[in-house]
């Protein structure tokens, strides 16, 4: 990388910081009011319980749980597609693993809240830390995601460290002196000193190792949480992997959505290019191919035997009530995205955006698929459960995935948008930071 390319690409990733034009201000109240929205939601459903919902005796999870999974999925695919790109030592990685690692926690903070959300005395959740039954799933779902979350925020935070030290460097008095002093305490006096870069090369490579079983960890809790339950469609032994590779095919697909909104926001055209997207898109093409396979597995086993349990659910998922949900994730969300990212040729951003959009909303209607004909499956004959969500459960669900965005846009306002130290690391740039220009550093509101 020459000096030119350096300092331009210090300049995009350098840009967001304290930037606040008018279209920013639009977005962050637009996404504001929708989480607002969705918090006044909840304190409705607190006030008044959960009856204004539409989970019931019958069907007691609903979108809640669903979100939840869902949610924690994109997380697990964000911080599983950064430790890859790490661990492969890929050249091409710089500019994209702090979006990965950033919608990783974004996502993993918000599905993190809604097993809170689904109890109607959010007290009691108390009860777990007080009282834990170590046979409980739930119990192993909170060590799991705790573990996790604080992995997550680490693995976040020590490729950081660098990119802080030159923050703290160069940014002005335009940056105010709160802002100054966060990042000299956050970059505990990094000096780029070759101890330094060892002991955090070290670090780094310690977590991308240790962040993939806790997240399989993760997602088979998950798993195992419906897989332990006798219900018609849950036990099932392939469970575990299955919910690993939908939380990985999901989390890749927010990612590609993730940097190619922010490239185009932040102008990160040059350094994020369609080559990025093509290598994405074939880790999603790889993900999904997998995913299918684990599927039909899935249902072809329990189709064949048939058992009691499972007849009744299958039945409405393949030809019954829930079977256009099915056919239109199966056909829509799964088989036509795969072929979409697949195809040669020009557009590969427009086409693997395309599919991660189609992707996402397919492998949510699995969750709903999974969870809801479980819990309505007849325990007495022909008794049904039914379940329609309220504009409570609506409501929240569309102000938790606004939160996900105005994190971000929130965490890249102080922090650069792309990890100029692994730049450099990569492309073995031999430039010092004190060559960079602190004009484009500070980035004073617009």
């Amino acid at each position: 990388m020459d000096s030119r390319t350096h300092t331009r690409y210090v300049e995009r990733a350098m840009w967001p910081i304290g930037r606040g034009d008018r279209k920013f201000w639009i977005v962050v109240v637009v996404l504001s009011a929708m989480v607002a929205a969705g918090f006044y939601a909840y304190i409705y459903q607190l006030q008044r319980g959960l009856w204004v919902t539409g989970l019931n005796q019958k069907v007691s999870w609903g979108f809640y749980i669903i979100n939840c999974v869902f949610f924690i999925g994109i997380s697990y695919g964000g911080a599983m597609t950064s430790a890859i790109l790490r661990l492969t030592n890929a050249k091409w990685r710089a500019p994209l693993t702090r979006l990965a690692e950033a919608t990783a926690v974004a996502a993993l903070l918000v599905g993190a809240v809604y097993p809170i959300i689904d109890l109607g005395r959010p007290d009691r959740a108390l009860h777990l830390l007080l009282y834990p039954q170590v046979g409980s799933p739930i119990v192993w779902d909170l060590v799991a995601v705790s573990t996790y979350l604080v992995a997550s925020f680490v693995f976040l935070y020590l490729p950081l460290i660098p990119d802080l030290a030159m923050c703290r460097d160069t940014l002005g008095p335009s940056a105010g002196r709160v802002r100054r002093t966060i990042y000299r305490v956050l970059a505990l006096g990094w000096r780029g000193e070759p101890r330094q870069e060892r002991s955090l090369a070290r670090g780094i490579g310690i977590m991308a190792v240790l962040i993939i079983p806790l997240a399989v960890s993760v997602h088979s809790v998950l798993a195992w949480l419906f897989a332990v339950t006798a219900r018609g469609g849950w036990h099932s032994t392939i469970f575990a992997p299955l919910f690993v590779l939908a939380a990985m095919l999901s989390g890749v697909a927010a990612v590609i959505l993730v940097v190619a909104a922010l490239r185009k926001v932040y102008g990160l055209q040059e350094f994020i290019t369609a080559k990025h997207f093509r290598y994405l898109s074939y880790l999603l093409i790889a993900l999904g191919v997998g995913y299918l396979y684990f599927m039909v597995s899935e249902y072809l086993t329990e189709a064949y035997v048939l058992e009691r349990s499972t007849t009744p659910v299958l039945e409405a998922i393949f030809e019954g009530v829930y079977a256009p949900a099915f056919w239109v994730f199966t056909v829509g969300g799964l088989v036509l995205p795969l072929v979409v990212a697949a195809l040669p040729g020009r557009f590969a951003i427009a086409r693997a955006c395309t599919g991660s959009a189609l992707i996402i909303g397919g492998m949510w209607l699995k969750r709903f698929l999974i969870v809801v004909p479980g819990m309505a499956e007849p325990v007495m004959p022909w008794d049904w459960g039914r379940y329609a969500p309220t504009w409570v459960e609506v409501t929240i669900t569309i102000g938790s995935a606004a939160a996900i965005p105005l994190l971000l846009i929130v965490f890249f306002r102080f922090f650069p948008a792309m990890s100029v130290h692994e730049m450099e690391e990569v492309e073995g740039a031999e430039l010092r930071r004190t060559r960079m220009v602190p004009a484009f550093a500070g980035g004073g509101d617009e």
